[in-house]
């Protein structure tokens, strides 16, 4: 069978940086091959070369066994290549139909006037060729992150797409909506499109996965078969060591000093009544299904977000938190789920995003800053996390996506806060750093600092929790204590009724 795509002997370098040597890539008609590797194993530049987004400096092309020069992402569309990338690309006041169509919207009247009617008709058509209810005029403002992804996967085969990339589809969708993509995914590979699957889900490789390719360090390991390949073997050959997953060890912290104690929170329906505390040297980890309630407690303890009801005690003092610089002089620090938008300033670098909660102690007479200060406490914590940057002049946004979350944490260990909650901490992260920022976060407790862990992933959640918090429509339904099962988890995530105050110690 002649190949849909051969990739062999690519390079490509980036100032400072060699990201891609040599790597190779075959997708076959009818395939769902998936490319994984650690962040800033090369990936997505990869893909973005096969897209046309990036032109490579060596190595050849082969569309159905033909070179190709891929040169544009006009001239990838052209051949039949679409991608959708983990950030989506949707304009959110226009409607699915004309998200789908953009800048080849049909006309009438000479080409003078948009025809509204053909448009929504031709959208359509595609996505019931998708199986998706989805009227075609519904703004893309009022669809959940599962039907806008649905939205791009029907833009990209309005272009007849025979290649589909995806990079981290499911990193934002619960379980039924991963459902909803897989079956479509199923359904394009029947009909012989060629399916690249980035991500970073282990799980999701046994359900969806004909093939894996791994690479590292912008070169290709190898190309294994997904069901015959165990996979603590495939993270062998993404990190290049096998990694040890150890059991969560509980420490006696009864006698450990109260951090952080939250009584009656309440807002809406988001947040009914949610108390409880967490101690210095603890790891509380907040577990319950999409929509829960947990991140909006977690802003609303930042003052992120206003409340209608609830206190708050740092250290058993009683603080008003009404904006997050509050929270930060009471030495509260958030690392959002959304690093890039709440959590990083992608455009400045290292030094300045590591600095930037701490501008004062290094602002000088007159606002003048201390640049000096500012580096050699930036590359404090670069070598003290092990941050991967060529410099601490680095822009942000060029570092992976592990290191970009190591960054956030070094500001706010940079600023000393005490009390540290981390929303979704290792989402759209390779399961290499992963690994680094479970040891991470296991130091600050051993350290004596309160860390709050917010994850979707039961596995993440066992894994770090000394007591855990479960959330259902936003209450709290009750505690468990680490080393508890996924089952007694869920059974409390499934449960409406919420716990008593004095049950939160």
């Amino acid at each position: 069978m002649t190949p849909l795509v051969s990739m062999a002997g690519i390079d490509k370098m980036f100032p400072g940086v060699r990201a891609l040597n040599g790597a190779r890539f075959e997708l076959l008609p009818g395939e769902v091959h998936a490319l994984m590797g650690e962040n800033g194993a090369g990936k997505s530049t990869l893909m973005k070369i096969l897209a046309g987004i990036y032109q490579r400096d060596r190595g050849a092309i082969l569309i159905d066994g033909n070179p190709t020069a891929v040169t544009s992402p006009r001239a990838a569309q052209e051949l039949g290549i679409g991608i959708i990338h983990q950030e989506l690309s949707l304009m959110p006041d226009l409607t699915a139909a004309q998200n789908i169509l953009i800048g080849r919207e049909p006309r009438k009247a000479g080409g003078l006037l948009l025809d509204e009617a053909a448009l929504n008709d031709q959208a359509a058509a595609i996505l019931r060729s998708m199986h998706l209810q989805l009227d075609p005029r519904t703004p893309v403002a009022g669809l959940t992150i599962a039907k806008q992804q649905m939205v791009e996967i029907a833009k990209a085969l309005s272009y007849r797409s025979r290649v589909l990339i995806m990079d981290e589809p499911t990193a934002a969708l619960n379980d039924t909506e991963i459902a909803e993509l897989f079956a479509i995914i199923r359904k394009l590979r029947g009909e012989g499109v060629g399916i690249v699957y980035i991500s970073h889900k282990m799980d999701e490789l046994k359900r969806i996965a004909d093939r894996v390719t791994v690479m590292r360090d912008g070169e290709t390991v190898g190309t294994v078969p997904a069901s015959e390949t165990p996979v603590e073997t495939i993270i062998s050959m993404m990190v290049g060591r096998k990694l040890t997953d150890e059991a969560v060890s509980v420490p006696d912290l009864s006698g450990s000093e109260i951090a952080l104690e939250v009584r009656g929170l309440r807002r809406g329906r988001e947040i009914r009544d949610v108390s409880f505390s967490v101690r210095k040297g603890e790891i509380l980890g907040f577990a319950g299904l999409m929509g829960a309630g947990r991140t909006e407690v977690a802003r609303a303890i930042f003052g992120a977000d206003p409340v209608e009801a609830g206190e708050v005690f740092v250290h058993g003092e009683k603080v008003a938190i009404r904006m997050p610089q509050d929270a930060v002089r009471a030495g509260i620090g958030y690392l959002s789920e959304d690093r890039k938008q709440f959590g990083l300033a992608t455009g400045m670098d290292v030094r300045n995003n590591i600095a930037l909660a701490s501008l004062p102690r290094f602002t000088g007479r007159g606002g003048v800053l201390d640049e000096g200060g500012m580096r050699e406490a930036a590359v404090t914590y670069i070598d003290r996390l092990a941050i991967k940057t060529p410099s601490d002049r680095q822009e942000a946004r060029l570092l992976s996506g592990g290191n970009q979350q190591k960054v956030v944490i070094a500001k706010w260990l940079l600023r000393d806060c005490d009390i540290l909650i981390f929303d979704e901490p290792t989402r759209g992260i390779d399961v290499g750093a992963k690994s680094e920022i479970y040891k991470l976060l296991n130091s600050l407790a051993a350290q004596g600092r309160a860390v709050i862990v917010i994850s979707s992933e039961l596995p993440e959640i066992l894994r770090l929790s000394h007591r855990i918090a479960v959330m259902c429509e936003g209450r709290l339904t009750g505690f468990l204590p680490g080393g508890s099962s996924q089952e007694e988890i869920m059974q409390l995530a499934t449960q409406r009724n919420g716990v008593a105050a004095e049950d939160v110690a």
